[in-house]
This record gives structure tokens, C-alpha cells and sequence, in this order.
């Protein structure tokens, strides 16, 4: 890998002075602090083909769509043919029954990232359990689970473009309670920094504002799991979060548009789960689907360019209004093979603010569909096959088209293949529901 070794060293040799010092001999007061680390690791290759090309992007969602990747359009990163993927190298420690310690980095060929790392207490009373540090956000249902706990090989588009292409994912703390009742009923609330560079929270250092100090972002969930005997499960879930700060800037020739102010949102999903009580899986049912609604209350402001100074103009306030569902489904249908299918829905409720001129626009629906085949050889590994439809709506602005106010309601269908090889290594934690 073209990558410096420097932060992952820093990282590793973190995580092994704080180990060392966990682990030395115990004191007789202190002799049930026992360490146990676990290492695992998660290899992922995808063979990726555009098979059609359709719309890059969901009309309305192009400003919150943030790869790192400089491939162009709704192509997940991938180059046409063989990638490396998203891995992932995981340690988690456990000291005694007082805390867990988790760190997961992540990496593909060109760089690497601490995705992770975070303290969760084990032993507070009351039900209740202290998360902090860097962690994936506990909203919803798909939002908390990385790739390979997915059912499909790309994460639905509703939590993609509304949270961004790690989902909502921040440095912060966490305080569940676990209520004493005899279904599993989990409250909690985040107080989260709002410093990652995602669709939901995000600050330009360029616009004439200051700076919120943080926690920018706070949200709460809950999760209810009723008795239902042996063969069914199912998760009812509710979510919402307030961002006291979100900003965006769009340079243009002489001038610029940006836009703040703050947000909320609330979202709702439901699991359900068949085991057929049969051999690997087959039988097997699971149901998904989860919603979300955003909206965003922002103030305008105008740079203009000057030859030696420039200067910014408040203008007019605007709320943006945006949501999206899924529903997916999955079948064993025979040991070890599993069939599934996902529809979805982005931008069933679309305005966003846009410039030239400026105002809230209503854009079209987007949708996508996709059916994916999974072959399981053993427990560790999958192979998953999956082919997708997109039927993305025009963002409005047609540059190969450019009739006399710029503007294009049509829509253009894509087809992607992918090919997706998952393998673990190592002891992993157990999935959740």
C-alpha cells in the first residue's frame, strides 16, 4: 500500500503499551481485572462492471455524497473489474468484567483509517452501560453494522446520502440503559462532536460564521424486541438527532453560495427473523426496512471576488426537506445459499436549496433495485453475487444538454454487477441482531 505507516504504527503501539499495562501482574485486590485480547481480520475483494451507465447521482443529493474516491458517479469507489475492497483489522479487549476495549481500522489498497476505537463499560448498575470514543452511531438498524454483517454488498442509498458513506459515524459518548422488563427494551442517547466529514453534520472553515464548539450533534434511539418464542425474532426501532451545526460552500466563477444553519431528523426500522431450525441457514427468513426524514433550516450567504478583497452578502433563509426508505429480504433457500432482494426509495419528500437562481427546488424520486445471491462454504466466508438497477432522477442541470435554463427532468437507468469474496480471520465478535 502507498500509505505512511505513521498513524497506524502510532495506533498499534498505543493499543500495545496500553495492553502491556493492563496485563501486568495483578495485585490481590485487583486479581479479577484479567485481559483477554482478541485479534481479528476481515479480507474483502469486489469485482465491480458497469454494465449500463445511468444518472452519477439521486437528484437533490449530489452536495451530500462524499467518496474519497476520484472514480466519478455512483460506482462505490470501484474501478471497472478487480478491487481490493474495504478490510478491516479488529482488536478488542475485555478487562475482567469492567470494560470492553475496541479498535478497527480500516484499509483498502490506497489508504487506511482508525474507523473505531472506543471504551464500553460492563460493569455500571441499573441497566445502564457508558460508551466513548469514535464509533458508529447507533440509530436505526443498518447504520452501527460494517460491510460484511450486510446482507447486501453496498449499504442502502437512504443512509448513504443522509449520513454519508460510513453512515453516521463520530467521536463522542454513548449511554444506554437496558430496562428491566422481560422483552429486551434498549434506550439511548449520543452526544457526538460533529467534526467527521459527513452529509449530516458538516462546517466550512470558509463561510463568515464561527465555528460551534461541539457536541454538535445529539440523538437518541430506542429498540424493543418482544417475546416470540423460539423460531421468530423481531427489533422495532425509532430515531432522531438535532445538528446544531451544518454548512456547505459551492464555488462558482467570481463568486460563491454557501449555506448554514442546523438540522434534524427521525427514522424508524423494523427486523424481523424466521429460523427455520434447519442446517446452515436453510429456511431461514429475514425481513428489513427502515426510514428516515430530514430536515434542514439553512441562511444563504454570497462571496463576491474582487482583485484584492472579497467579501460576503446573508441573504435569504431556506429549509431543505429530504427522506428515504428500503425494504429488503432474504431467504435460505437451500444449506449455505441465500437469495435476497432490496427496493428503495430516495427522495420521496426532495427539496433542496439551489443556486442560479437561488431558491428550494423539488426534485424527482430516485429508486433502486437489487437481488443478490450469497454462497457461505463455511461460517467465516461468503461469496456474494449482486446486480443492481438504478433509476436515478436528473439533478435538474443537463451540461451536455444546455438548453436555455439548464434544466432536465429526464432520468437515465443504470445496471452494475458486483462481485463480492469475504473472508474472516481470527476470533470476531458475535453479530448483532
Amino acid at each position: 500500500m502507498n500509505v505512511s505507516p505513521k498513524p497506524l504504527a502510532a495506533a498499534l503501539a498505543a493499543l500495545f503499551f496500553s495492553s502491556s499495562l493492563l496485563a501486568e501482574p495483578a495485585t490481590p485486590s485487583r486479581s479479577n481485572l484479567d485481559v483477554d485480547i482478541d485479534m481479528s481480520l476481515i479480507l474483502e475483494g469486489v469485482y465491480y462492471n458497469r454494465i449500463t451507465e445511468g444518472n452519477d447521482e439521486p437528484a437533490g443529493f449530489a452536495s451530500g455524497h462524499d467518496h474519497d474516491h476520484d472514480h466519478g458517479g455512483h460506482d462505490h469507489g470501484f474501478d471497472d473489474g478487480f478491487n481490493m475492497g474495504h478490510s478491516e483489522l479488529a482488536f478488542q479487549a475485555r478487562l475482567g468484567d469492567f470494560m470492553d476495549g475496541t479498535l478497527l481500522i480500516g484499509f483498502d489498497d490506497s489508504d487506511f483509517e482508525v474507523e473505531e476505537a472506543y471504551l464500553t463499560t460492563r460493569s455500571l448498575p441499573g441497566g445502564l452501560q457508558l460508551k466513548a470514543g469514535k464509533f458508529l452511531s447507533d440509530i436505526g438498524y443498518i447504520n452501527s453494522k460494517h460491510g460484511h454483517d450486510w446482507d447486501f454488498v453496498d449499504r442502502p442509498l437512504v443512509n448513504q446520502y443522509l449520513f454519508g458513506d460510513h453512515g453516521l459515524q463520530d467521536t463522542g459518548v454513548q449511554l444506554n440503559w437496558l430496562a428491566p422488563v422481560s422483552s429486551y427494551t434498549r434506550l439511548g442517547v449520543e452526544l457526538l462532536q460533529g467534526e467527521q466529514e459527513n452529509s449530516v453534520s458538516q462546517y466550512s472553515d470558509e463561510l463568515p460564521v464561527s465555528e460551534k464548539s461541539g457536541p454538535r450533534i445529539v440523538t437518541a434511539f430506542a429498540k424493543l424486541a418482544p417475546e416470540m418464542g423460539d423460531q421468530h425474532a423481531a427489533q422495532y426501532g425509532a430515531s432522531a438527532g438535532y445538528v446544531s451545526q451544518y454548512g456547505r460552500i459551492e464555488g462558482h466563477d467570481g463568486h460563491a453560495h454557501g449555506l448554514e444553519g442546523d438540522a434534524w431528523f427521525a427514522g424508524l426500522d423494523a427486523v424481523y427473523k424466521f429460523d427455520a431450525g434447519k442446517t446452515y441457514g436453510h429456511g431461514n427468513w429475514k425481513l428489513a426496512s427502515e426510514y428516515y426524514y430530514m430536515r434542514r433550516d439553512l441562511t444563504e450567504y454570497v462571496e463576491h471576488e474582487h482583485d484584492d478583497h472579497s467579501h460576503w452578502d446573508q441573504r435569504d433563509s431556506y429549509s431543505e426537506r429530504q427522506d428515504g426508505l428500503y425494504v429488503e429480504a432474504v431467504y435460505g433457500f437451500a444449506p449455505r445459499w441465500e437469495v435476497g432482494l432490496r427496493a428503495e426509495a430516495l427522495g420521496l419528500t426532495n427539496k433542496a436549496v439551489t443556486s442560479h437562481p437561488t431558491g428550494v427546488e423539488s426534485f424527482d424520486t430516485s429508486y433502486r433495485q437489487s437481488a443478490q445471491l450469497t454462497f457461505r462454504p463455511i461460517e467465516p466466508v461468503f461469496l456474494r453475487a449482486q446486480l443492481s438497477r438504478t433509476d436515478f432522477a436528473a439533478n435538474g442541470h443537463d451540461d451536455d444538454h444546455d438548453h436555455d435554463h439548464g434544466h432536465s427532468s429526464g432520468r437515465d437507468h443504470g445496471l452494475e454487477f458486483m462481485l463480492q469474496l469475504n473472508v474472516a480471520l481470527g476470533a470476531h465478535a458475535a453479530h448483532s441482531f
